[in-house]
């Protein structure tokens, strides 16, 4: 039926199947007698097993989704893989998605094929609109791919840096809508930045014809930013949306979805990558799919959410003790931001200390964001850079609740942040101390003199 097995396969199950899929490709042939210049010979039967003898990888010259004659099996992989992941898309809350397919390259590179698709269309157009988020991957997307990123800032909403649509709207109107490829928004991201407001920029977009391509790198194991997406699509225009393997679906780094709600733009951007395509991220999503079943893969999203709200009331705690605070960013379903304004007020360099502290004693993902930093990314200066803003109010650190996290790996990091913090309160004291005694002793030698 092409569809994810609502329970999941047991591994042997699994392997039985990948092995008869494997038969069907040529190379695997018993009396196969291959001339060629690309016949799936592999030296190092290692390797051969870690691919389970699927050589071929997918697609052909032309097109990464037609099929192969002499790999049939490599081929029929392919597709059941868009099928099944299309299936689990719907499952996630986009329910009005109509075509997909996995490409072998990460978020970042999947967003340029799609701009470099779009420039076939819209040949007079140079800019591309950006509302601010500051992620390299995505802002080289736009740039590997030769157009101009047009940087729009975000407004500050209490806490929470929200899309500024006037200014995305001006300077629509400012640039024309012909010299536009497309406005690029984002719905996963760190807070304190919130997803972008979809619905209104999908508005916008079919209300001046100008395509949009979302960034949705983590957002599948969201409810919030698929519904987003789909009601983007509702109301608007949404021409493709991309997301990450790994993050959504915890496999290797290496592969990413582009899906949509029209199938043949999806088929025209599958038919721009170039050449044949590495099976590998296909053939990993597909196994941890038939492993899960639609089951698993709703018990982990419900699991994910229940840690975010555990994850958000116990950093919350913490946070009081610190006398800092939990940034309000309601809007934001996956990540959450804590603030060192103390911190930062005591040592300039304490804030990125911190970071440091905490890697160091194995807390990995956790962000530590300073005030004022500056960078330079293919020549263009963000300011305030990592906090999505020119003057975010305060320096902050981020963790995030993705799929698959557990209560441990929550509980590990607060009681280790804890110690940290505790650690630079005491070290504040000891100085202050010691600055009293410093200040007191001169106090003293100038009323002997």
């Amino acid at each position: 039926k092409g569809k994810c097995p609502e329970d999941g396969w047991d591994e042997s199950t699994i392997e039985l199947f990948l092995h008869e899929l494997a038969i069907m490709d040529s190379n695997n042939f018993l009396g196969n007698c291959g001339v060629g210049e690309r016949e799936g010979r592999v030296v190092s039967g290692l390797v051969a097993r870690r691919h389970y003898r699927l050589i071929h990888g997918i697609g052909r010259s032309g097109d990464i989704s037609a099929v192969q004659p002499k790999a049939a099996g490599s081929s029929l992989l392919n597709k059941l893989t868009n099928s099944v992941v299309l299936d689990v898309i719907k499952l996630a809350g986009v329910r009005t998605v109509t075509s997909c397919f996995v490409v072998p390259m990460a978020t970042g590179m999947s967003l340029t094929l799609c701009f470099l698709t779009l420039r076939h269309k819209r040949p007079k157009a140079k800019y591309i609109i950006w509302p601010r988020i500051d992620q390299k991957s995505c802002f080289k997307s736009m740039i590997t791919a030769g157009f101009e990123p047009v940087v729009i800032e975000n407004v500050l909403e209490g806490d929470e840096l929200r899309t500024d649509l006037e200014a995305v709207e001006a300077k629509i109107k400012a640039l024309g809508a012909e010299n536009i490829l497309c406005v690029h928004s984002t719905t996963s991201c760190f807070a304190p930045r919130v997803p972008d407001r979809l619905e209104e920029l999908a508005v916008i977009c079919a209300n001046y014809d100008i395509p949009h391509i979302v960034n949705n790198a983590y957002g599948v194991q969201s409810s919030k930013c698929m519904h987003l997406i789909q009601q983007g699509a509702r109301v608007g225009r949404i021409d493709a949306f991309v997301q990450s393997l790994d993050k959504n679906f915890m496999v290797p780094v290496g592969g990413a979805i582009i899906a949509g709600f029209n199938e043949s733009f999806i088929q025209e951007i599958s038919k721009m990558y170039p050449g044949r395509a590495s099976a590998s991220p296909s053939l990993d999503v597909l196994i941890t799919l038939l492993s899960l079943g639609s089951s698993g893969y709703k018990k982990l999203l419900k699991e994910r959410k229940e840690m975010f709200s555990y994850l958000s009331s116990e950093l919350k705690k913490l946070a009081d003790n610190h006398n800092e605070r939990l940034l309000d960013t309601p809007h934001n379903p996956i990540s959450l931001a804590m603030s060192l304004k103390n911190l930062d007020e005591t040592n300039d360099a304490a804030v990125t200390q911190l970071g440091s502290m905490l890697f160091t004693r194995q807390v990995s993902g956790a962000r530590v964001v300073p005030c004022g930093t500056v960078q330079t990314v293919n020549n263009y200066t963000f300011k305030g850079f990592m906090s999505h803003a020119n003057d975010y109010p305060c320096a902050y650190l981020n963790a995030a609740s993705a799929i698959g996290i557990k209560k441990q790996d929550v509980d590990v990091f607060l009681k280790r942040l804890d110690k940290c913090l505790k650690t630079f309160r005491k070290e504040a004291k000891q100085e202050k101390s010691i600055n009293e005694i410093s200040d007191s002793n001169t106090a003293t030698e100038q009323l002997e003199d």
